[in-house]
């Protein structure tokens, strides 16, 4: 799931070297906290969230067809 994110994400940021994804296991959920350069933020986001809705949702799908629970975080 990550390697996935940190792909997207890349493609989406005008500096994909400052994409930086960092994971936090739960019981039974994984989380994916995402931290972009402050430029990027906007692009990561997207107008009204989504194209951070749409990331939500492809990792979402992903972690589902595995048997997992996956929330994706967007962070400063």
């Amino acid at each position: 799931m990550k390697e996935l994110v940190k792909l997207i994400a890349q493609s989406l940021v005008d500096k994909p070297e400052e994409v930086v994804i960092s994971e936090v296991e739960g019981e039974k959920t994984l989380i994916l906290e995402l931290k972009v350069a402050q430029e990027d933020m906007g692009k990561i986001i997207g107008k009204q969230g989504r194209i951070a809705k749409a990331i939500r949702t492809v990792v979402k799908a992903a972690a589902a067809k595995k048997g997992k629970k996956v929330i994706v975080e967007i962070v400063q």
